[in-house]
């Protein structure tokens, strides 16, 4: 089988690995990197890079979990509690972050990594096939900008603290990255200008994207990424209407039971479930499940380091069928959600759209929602499910329900947190600790990033 990765670590190395396929073993020369020109010259070597970009895309160190495990324990103060030995996550747990912090530095590598492989796929777009170009341009963008949006929620401050047309966000990079020259050296955008890129990249992603597409990107996945975009930016009418049109579409539907929406413990990757509108699959060719890693106990792979606090389980109400999202092991409790090493990683599920509706609707007006569903209606469809039943949404029950529904999965604790201005903790919501360093390593070989505040040069 043919595999072409384009994988670049901004401002540290470049590797282009590349191998050829209809060859016999002992036609293929061993190559360590090669020209993009020579790389690129069929829309199905396009088309196997693409795929790269997914297996980077899912790496441990992004979309694979660790920036949103890690999001997760800035984000809390008394739901988790951490037993690991890993310095880099006790900093994190601590709210004490070191520019040296090892899993930051990787988020930051694997994320632009991400981005230079999509890059070069869309820089050699002229040679698709026309019938796939659109689909092949649309997950691109979908990687693209979705890669962005991760990076610039964690690495920058939230869109609305304080003024994003002058806060500094992150580098956008939008051509490949071929050799590092000073034209490399590049400096961080606002916080507005890397919104409005992902924005641009998301919005082509849905027009061009297909409704069915197996495992990659949808026409839904980024809309629904849209979605959260634009909630987090405070745009609730834009995110109510692009939850509706994942909503409407009739592409996906609630799984009958909670548990039923999340990998069986010990599975291996396979099939989404039908809540799924985007998964990462993760097996042992593409690494493992960094959410596993410190929410599973041993007995599932994981290091048993991210207990679940017995606090956090009064937030149930008496019959929440998801309090039976949790599992006992050596006398500490565990969530459920990645009770396996290898399985499909949820990134976005059906569900969050009908909070995020709801949420928007609440927030706007109740009377002439979007959709046409109340907020009530898209609330007690996700309480139903859990076996809960009917009440009248208010703001405070739907964020209330939106945080039971989404517990420990993609970093909402913080992110949450931070639009809708509520302290963790003693911790204030825009605190400076509550935001990634830019990795030393990056700061010691561009001369023009600027560190975050809080950071010292």
């Amino acid at each position: 089988m043919k595999k072409i990765q384009i994988y670049n670590l901004l401002f540290t190395v470049m590797l282009i690995a590349f191998a050829s396929s209809c060859k016999k073993p002992l036609d293929i020369n061993p190559l360590n990197s090669v020209e993009q020109d020579k790389a690129f010259q069929s829309s199905k070597d396009i088309e196997v890079a693409l795929v790269g970009s997914y297996a980077d895309m899912g790496s441990r160190n992004f979309y694979g979990g660790r920036p949103f495990v890690m999001a997760d324990f800035l984000g809390s103060t008394n739901t988790i509690e951490w037993y690991g030995t890993y310095q880099d996550i006790t900093q994190t747990y601590n709210k004490s972050i070191l520019k040296s912090n090892s899993i930051v530095n990787s988020v930051w590598a694997v994320g632009y990594a991400t981005i230079n492989d999509v890059n070069n796929v869309i820089a050699a777009l002229d040679k698709v096939d026309a019938v796939k170009k659109n689909k092949v341009e649309g997950e691109a963008k979908f990687i693209r900008g979705a890669s962005y949006f991760d990076l610039v929620k964690v690495f920058a401050k939230s869109y609305n603290d304080g003024s994003p047309t002058t806060n500094l966000g992150v580098p956008i990079v939008l051509t490949p990255t071929k050799a590092i020259t000073e034209e490399s050296f590049v400096t961080r955008a606002t916080v507005q200008a890397v919104y409005q890129q992902v924005i641009a990249d998301l919005t082509d992603a849905e027009l061009k994207l297909p409704a069915a597409n197996g495992f990659f990107a949808t026409k839904g996945a980024a809309a629904a990424m849209l979605a959260r975009v634009y909630l987090q930016m405070g745009n609730f009418s834009a995110a109510a209407n692009a939850a509706n049109r994942v909503i409407i579409a009739n592409t996906y539907t609630l799984s009958p039971t909670y548990l039923g929406a999340f990998p069986v413990a010990g599975s291996v990757a396979g099939a989404n479930t039908t809540e799924d509108i985007f998964a990462i699959q993760v097996n042992t060719l593409t690494g493992f499940n960094g959410y596993n890693e410190f929410y599973g106990a041993t007995i599932y792979n994981g290091r048993g380091d991210a207990v679940i606090a017995n606090a956090w389980m009064t937030n149930y109400e008496v019959g929440d069928d998801r309090i039976n999202s949790f599992y006992i092991s050596g006398g500490d409790r565990f969530t459920s959600k990645y009770a396996n090493n290898f399985g499909n990683v949820p990134i976005i599920r059906y569900a969050e759209m009908f909070l995020i509706r709801a949420e928007c609707n609440q927030r706007l007006s109740p009377a002439a929602p979007i959709g046409g569903q109340t907020p009530s209606q898209d609330l007690n469809k996700i309480r139903a499910r859990v076996n809960l039943a009917p009440v009248i949404a208010t703001l405070a029950n739907i964020l209330k329900e939106r945080k039971l529904e989404l517990a420990f999965e993609g970093g909402f604790f913080l992110h949450d947190a931070k639009r809708t201005q509520t302290n963790i903790g003693s911790i204030a919501w825009n605190a400076n600790v509550l935001v990634f360093p830019i990795p030393q390593n990056e700061m010691d070989a561009n001369k023009n990033l600027k560190q975050n505040a809080g950071y010292i040069n």
